[in-house]
């Protein structure tokens, strides 16, 4: 079997090996294999090319491993669904208390409960949602 043909198939059983175990370290030595099979498809000899796959295996996972795990471990930026209505304003459609009330947030009703259970806001106030809780906003007066 030719030596190029070993590295490809070495560089795909590692490259299956990352799908399952996102280190990104296979995928990066999968990639120094795919390198080191164009190595030896030109016929480089044999100690020449393991001395290109761990050249190339080394500067990945030393150098594009850290960038590439900062990128992949950043914290979510932008909030989606109900999780960004938190501090949005709303329009207190029917009364609101500790118990129960309606109010809109960004043209859709809401169910609505106060923060404070002691409160009652009445219709036409504008109220911040606090926290999103099932189907039901929770909300606080503004000042």
């Amino acid at each position: 079997m030719d030596p190029w043909l070993i590295w490809l198939i070495v560089a795909a059983v590692l490259a299956v090996a990352e799908i399952f175990t996102l280190t990104a370290a296979l995928g990066l030595l999968s990639a120094a294999a795919l390198v080191t099979a164009g190595f030896a498809a030109v016929g480089l000899p044999l100690p020449l090319q393991f001395l290109a796959f761990t050249i190339v295996a080394t500067v990945t996972v030393v150098f594009v491993r850290p960038v590439a795990l900062r990128h992949v471990l950043q914290p979510q930026v932008e909030r989606f669904g109900v999780d960004a209505l938190v501090g949005r304003a709303a329009y207190v459609t029917s009364e609101v208390t500790g118990l129960g009330g309606r109010v809109r947030i960004d043209g859709e009703e809401w169910t609505a409960r106060a923060y404070d259970e002691t409160l009652v806001i009445p219709p036409g106030k504008t109220v911040d949602v606090m926290e999103i809780s099932g189907a039901t906003a929770i909300v606080y007066p503004r000042d």
